[in-house]
């Protein structure tokens, strides 16, 4: 679903046909941005992606005209809407119908609150290029012409894209059914609750990478990718403490944010939106509930609500654990 980002923009992920009539659909990440007039998107969320990264395409709103629901212009494209720009169609598909309508919703909002300026029909393309690369790395753009539009995209071919986008391309593409960042892992010994991508910090380096999560009744693992048979790391459940929306994410600047601390460290881990963060701190929270089991006390079970994070009622741990927990944190590697 669209959410409001520390900037106050509207993002969320999306798919966009981005060559026109061609019928594939690639999964970019969208940025609304009303003070700024436009409408961009990149590979990946800009707080993944390597400094400098570039984005990949640009509207600006001003020449947005109309968005609307395309599921019969384009029937075999599942939850699928058009933006109108000039001549040219832009055809997006979202995650589910709710995801569709809040998304075609704030961008007629959008345009109809956008007062156009006499600046904005000479736009200056030097301008765009420096807003997509940060301010650090020269990036060439390509400006199109459209039934007397212009359309801003960069020149450079998506194979070579200097972020090292390449090598998850296919990762990047969606199917007509499924996400493919919500793709199940096939079940191996135990049942899987929850499967999808996150993005999470590295023990030593601090880097942010994303990984394949994937949560069954007894533990919590991730791997490079849903296409990897053996994870990088497998957490127990019974060795998490509680997991709960992280309270440094001011420090960090990151969007949906949560934290899933155990004995020897704390994971932090970025989610795509706000619903997917709390769908996996409601899934994590459950499975350790089900595998602790009912054989506690009430006065344990109060005083372990008591000691947890009060969004997340229904989760219970060892009182004890929880009282004597310090929270140091080992260099275990990522």
């Amino acid at each position: 679903m669209p959410y409001v980002d520390r900037q106050n923009r509207i993002c969320g992920f999306l798919d966009i046909e981005e060559n026109e009539n061609s019928g594939k659909f690639l999964r970019r990440y969208f940025i609304l941005d009303t003070r700024e007039d436009s409408f961009v998107w990149y590979m990946d969320n800009p707080q993944n992606l390597p400094s400098g990264s570039s984005r990949v395409g640009a509207i600006k709103l001003t020449y947005i005209s109309k968005v609307s629901d395309a599921t019969k212009l384009r029937p075999k494209a599942e939850f699928c809407f058009v933006m109108n720009a000039g001549m040219r169609k832009y055809f997006l598909q979202a995650n589910d119908q709710q995801d569709l309508v809040e998304w075609v919703n704030v961008l007629n909002k959008a345009i109809k609150i956008t007062v156009p300026k006499q600046s904005d029909s000479q736009p200056n393309s030097d301008n765009l290029s420096r807003h997509g690369e940060c301010g650090k790395k020269q990036v060439s753009y390509r400006t199109d012409i459209v039934g007397g539009v212009p359309i801003i995209t960069p020149t450079q071919k998506e194979e070579v894209n200097e972020c090292g986008e390449s090598i998850d391309r296919n990762n990047l593409k969606r199917s007509q059914s499924h996400l493919p960042y919500f793709t199940p892992k096939p079940p191996q010994d135990s049942a899987v609750i929850k499967a999808g991508y996150c993005v999470k910090q590295g023990a030593v380096m601090k880097n942010w990478k994303r990984r394949y999560f994937q949560l069954d009744e007894n533990t919590i693992g991730y791997f490079k990718s849903e296409l990897e048979k053996e994870p990088l790391r497998v957490i127990p459940l019974k060795e998490v403490h509680k997991v709960q929306e992280c309270k440094q994410s001011d420090i960090m600047m990151r969007d949906n944010l949560f934290e899933i601390v155990t004995t020897s460290r704390t994971f932090y881990v970025q989610a795509d939106s706000p619903e997917e963060m709390h769908s996996w701190i409601k899934a994590v929270s459950g499975a350790i509930v089900a595998q602790r089991g009912p054989g506690r006390s009430a006065s344990s079970m109060r005083q372990a609500r008591r000691l947890s994070n009060p969004c997340i009622q229904r989760y219970t741990s060892r009182a004890g654990e929880c009282s004597t927990y310090v929270g140091s944190h080992a260099n275990v590697p990522s």
